[in-house]
């Protein structure tokens, strides 16, 4: 019965069926468009546009658009879209997720739906996960826009602004997640609005859309600058973790990877630093710089999490086995790494601008995506971006044999299997990929092969340079490739000569990943178009998945059992034990996703009403109101709070007079006396009189153009400063806020209300700020916006943002009696000014 419900309700079907129509009405078309001339198709282009411009929906475009980029594909790239790949894209087009298998031609399918809602003319950006993909389908893809009358732009991390403005300008923009992302970000930091570089988000389709949206979903990307503190305590604290012994003085849970002192690692603590209790108010710092050294030295590896690369510290991506360069790991970890290994410590970074992927995608009017795995995450698709996961049907059926995994007692014996399987396939000239999770795993092979005199290469995050050479030869004969996660994404091995004959590509597995979809990535290099192949993965009770979900007993019933390490076991128990801990672990990764997204929610909102403003304040050509509106506001909260008791006689009149005297007028310009016997409204009102005469005779010192830059220059120093501060406020409050729950409250809704009292109260130090700023600082020369800090991505892949052009900037300058501009209530002359 329920089969029989699965079949009628099921939605997959549903869209397939529509999509499948769709298709077929594109292929009718097929005689009309192969009667076009080449010169035809861009005025077919214009044609649409001009359609569209008349008020005509995209909808009902989609038949002739998708069937003139069919066409068009066909004499430019040889290509002719199957009919599973016209369903593909339109499915593209409807918003959602189309999940297809390698070889399917996904990047051709994405052609349709690009072009499509390209006629727009708001630009659409085609996100991969790497620059050297971003690269190859702009040139590659770029012909066929080309041909078709459109412009086509590649965003990579080494463009300087006008080269990245040119880019965005374009009908289509190639590039990566990560440089999208800090391109917003950075647009945020802008002191020109012409530096800004992206329009408004209109359409995306994401290239492997799961390993975007989902495995890098949980860092968010940030843009920090130097925050100069002390880098001995890493050393000292790093030389005392190194004394302790493991159990005896502190305990390290391999589950959830937390590491804690016992009472004798304590004492321990106490002695060394010499100091009578370890967890006093004022050792804060060092217990942080003791747990983070515990942290680096027993949950980080060398050669796992990070490698050592030209003395530097460099993360490894654990999802696609890439190096992070420019990236670091926060909070001191990063640190605490670095004087593990004896390097030279960098200054912790401060938090400028941070927003996670699924806010920063959730932007756009509409988001697509591509992958050959996104079924088992599709709830999290649904739930947090909308998007439904349609499975497109392959053009051919599947001709690849996946085999029952094989377990093995010992890694030893688990590898040992490996190296003769590998060497019996290799004899009859079979292809070999094989998937390792970490690089020593991949170089551990290495070394069992060139000891059995078998030719090779290793394609892992220390030589991704040859990663395109390695992968296009991976599928000739008698070839064998080790690869870890990387070689899993973007990349289609093809077969060379005689591989049929000989069984195709073998897929060999030496581990499970946490996640089936990254196991799914891994079968999926084989068996493209309908190709033969073999995937058959190995795994050991040795293994980190089984050896955290529990692999004793196993182990034990196979050493009762007698079995020695070259006497593998397949069983269908161990095999639905190790599915149901990757859906437990897959479980954990949505849970923590999913509360990084709630956290980041608040920032969210925050964020979002300040860049608003901030963008206002770039685009207006006169900010005297919403500075007058600032000034109201603070002095409408000094009076209310020296006004707030019912006895006049209690009122703080003096103090009221002092404060406008000190921060909106010049001395003695209002007395205690003026206030007196007026009601709170009355005062309030004779101050903002006195402040706009101030105001008044300002503007009258100077040309109106120089006083509105110095509104300018003003609002955006004290929004910059503030908000930067703010973050990182709010990014301490987020790291301290879980300890709440002790005392039996939500520490989610602790932190929404501190977070909401806190941009309050942000939000009264910006307008006191400007206030004080306008009505004080005295302007001598000319004006300058300055950048409160210098900002470096710290996520991206490939490296370090490049230097900007500048445009050129004017200066500003302060009375020696005004108070001092950099905030800290100081005359200049005693501050910055000496």
């Amino acid at each position: 019965m329920l089969g029989i419900l699965n079949k009628v309700f099921d939605p997959n079907k549903r869209s397939l069926k529509k999509l499948d129509a769709l298709a077929a009405k594109i292929e009718e078309l097929r005689p009309e468009m192969e009667k076009l001339s080449d010169t035809d198709f861009p005025l077919k282009t214009a044609e649409f546009k001009g359609r569209y411009e008349k008020g005509e929906a995209l909808d009902s475009l989609l038949i002739e658009a998708f069937a003139v980029v069919r066409e068009a594909a066909k004499r430019v790239l040889g290509l002719h879209p199957y009919h599973v790949q016209l369903m593909g894209g339109a499915a593209l087009h409807e918003g959602n997720i189309a999940e297809m298998k390698t070889g399917e031609g996904k990047t051709l399918t994405s052609t349709m739906p690009v072009y499509l809602n390209a006629l727009t003319g708001k630009g659409v950006h085609v996100i991969t996960v790497n620059e050297y993909l971003a690269s190859r389908d702009a040139r590659e893809m770029g012909e066929l826009y080309n041909f078709l009358g459109l412009t086509v732009g590649l965003n990579l991390n080494a463009l300087s602004r006008e080269e990245k403005i040119e880019a965005y300008r374009a009908d289509i923009t190639y590039g990566t997640n990560n440089e999208f992302g800090f391109d917003y970000l950075r647009d945020n930091m802008v002191l020109y609005k012409e530096q800004m570089v992206q329009r408004p988000l209109h359409y995306a389709v994401i290239d492997e859309v799961d390993s975007v949206l989902i495995d890098e979903a949980r860092t968010p990307l940030i843009i920090s600058g130097s925050a100069q503190k002390s880098t001995s305590l890493y050393i000292q604290a790093n030389g005392f973790v190194r004394t302790l012994t493991k159990e005896e003085d502190y305990t390290y849970d391999e589950k959830s990877k937390g590491v804690q002192l016992t009472d004798k690692g304590i004492e321990k603590a106490e002695k060394a630093f010499g100091i009578e209790n370890l967890f006093d108010i004022s050792h804060v710092a060092l217990i942080h710089h003791i747990n983070q050294a515990l942290r680096a030295n027993s949950s980080m590896h060398r050669d796992v999490d990070y490698v050592v690369d030209e003395g530097a510290v460099v993360i490894v991506d654990q999802f696609t086995g890439r190096l992070m360069k420019g990236r670091r790991y926060s909070d001191g970890l990063h640190q605490a790494i670095e004087a593990k290994e004896g390097l030279e410590i960098q200054n912790e970074s401060m938090t400028l601008a941070t927003i996670t992927f699924q806010n920063y995608f959730r932007m756009y009017e509409k988001l697509s995506g591509m992958t050959g795995t996104a079924k088992t995450e599709e709830e999290e698709f649904r739930n947090i971006y909308n998007m439904y996961v349609v499975s497109i049907p392959t053009n051919r059926p599947i001709a690849r044999d996946d085999r029952p995994d094989l377990i093995f007692k010992s890694i030893d014996g688990k590898f040992k299997s490996v190296c003769e399987d590998i060497a019996e396939r290799h004899a009859k000239g079979q292809p070999v990929l094989v998937g390792t999770v970490a690089i020593e795993t991949s170089e551990l092979i290495s070394r069992y092969l060139t000891k059995k005199g078998i030719k090779h290469h290793v394609l892992n995050a220390k030589n991704h340079e040859k990663e395109a050479e390695i992968i296009e030869n991976a599928g000739q004969y008698g070839a064998v490739t080790i690869a870890t996660n990387m070689a899993g994404r973007g990349t289609d091995i093809k077969l060379g000569e005689g591989v049929k004959e000989v069984g195709g590509l073998a897929v060999i597995g030496t581990e499970r990943h946490e996640s089936r979809r990254i196991d799914n990535q891994l079968r999926g290099r084989s068996g493209r178009q309908g190709d033969p192949g073999i995937t058959q993965f190995y795994l050991s009770m040795e293994d980190e998945l089984m050896r955290r979900f529990g692999s004793d007993n196993m182990r034990g019933m196979m050493e009762r059992l007698g079995m020695d390490d070259t006497q593998p076991i397949q069983s269908k128990m161990v095999s639905k034990a190790v599915e149901s801990a990757q859906k437990r672990v897959e479980g954990n990764n949505f849970d923590a996703r999913k509360q990084l997204l709630q956290y980041d929610d608040v920032l969210r909102q925050q964020r979002e009403v300040i860049y608003k403003q901030r963008f206002e304040v770039l685009d207006s050509e006169n900010l005297r109101e919403v500075v007058e509106r600032m000034i109201q506001s603070t002095v409408e909260k000094n009076v209310g709070i020296h006004t707030s008791s019912d006895l006049p006689e209690e009122w703080e009149l003096k103090s009221i007079a002092e404060f406008v005297n000190g921060n909106l007028l010049n001395e003695g310009d209002l007395t205690e006396q003026q206030l007196k016997g007026k009601e709170p409204e009355e005062i309030t009102e004779l101050i903002l009189s006195k402040v706009k005469e101030r105001y008044d005779e300002k503007e009258n010192e100077l040309s109106a153009e120089q006083m509105r830059e110095f509104e300018r220059v003003v609002v955006l120093r004290a929004v910059d400063s503030k908000w930067m501060d703010h973050i990182d406020a709010m990014d301490q409050l987020r790291q301290g806020i879980h300890l709440r729950a002790y005392g039996q409250t939500d520490p989610l809704r602790e932190y929404q209300f501190e977070g909401f009292a806190m941009f309050e109260t942000m939000i009264a130090s910006i307008e006191e700020d400007v206030a004080k700023y306008i009505m004080k600082a005295q302007i001598r020369n000319n004006l300058e916006r300055q950048e409160v800090a210098k900002g470096q991505a710290v996520h991206p892949k490939d490296g370090d943002e490049k230097p900007k052009k500048k445009p050129v900037k004017k200066s500003l300058d302060v009375g020696r009696n005004d108070a001092c501009i950099c905030g800290s209530g100081k005359k200049y002359k005693n501050c910055c000014g000496q």
